[in-house]
C-alpha cells in the first residue's frame, strides 16, 4: 500500500491523471471536494465529497479532485500498491506530437502546441 495527504488551497484543482498499477481510495479528512471519474466507453460520474467521506476510484480509471469549499482541504488517499505510478493529462498531452493528437482529436494541432509542455499537477 501507498498513502498520502494531500492539502489542496481553495479552488485548487487536481488535474486530470490515472493510475496504471492500483485502484485508489479517498477520504476526505476536511474541507469539501468534487471528484470526476472517466471510464471507458463513455462513462464518467462526478461526486462531492465533504469531511467523513469516501470514494473509490478503479486501476485505471480517469480523475481529476477538485476544492469546491472556501477554506484548505484536506483528504487521505490510499493506493493498493507499494509502488506509486500515476500518467497526468499534461504529462500524456506533452509527450505525443500534435499532428497524432489532432488527428485524433480533430482539430487543428496548433491547438496542442499551447498546452503546457511540463507536468502540471495542481493549479488553481
Amino acid at each position: 500500500m501507498t498513502g498520502v495527504v494531500l492539502e489542496m488551497e481553495p479552488g485548487a484543482l487536481r488535474e486530470l491523471h490515472w493510475h496504471p498499477n492500483a485502484s485508489e481510495w479517498q477520504y476526505a479528512l476536511s474541507g469539501s471536494f468534487r471528484v470526476t471519474l472517466f471510464g471507458s466507453g463513455g462513462r464518467w460520474r462526478e461526486e462531492t465529497l465533504a469531511q467523513g467521506d469516501i470514494a473509490f476510484i478503479p486501476q485505471g480509471f480517469g480523475h481529476s479532485i477538485e476544492n469546491i469549499g472556501s477554506t484548505k482541504a484536506r483528504i487521505l488517499i490510499v493506493f493498493n500498491s507499494g509502488h506509486y505510478q500515476t500518467i497526468n493529462l499534461s504529462q500524456w498531452i506533452a509527450g505525443n506530437p500534435s499532428d497524432v493528437l489532432g488527428a485524433n482529436f480533430g482539430v487543428d494541432p496548433s491547438v496542442f502546441d499551447q498546452f503546457p509542455k511540463k507536468e502540471v499537477f495542481l493549479t488553481k
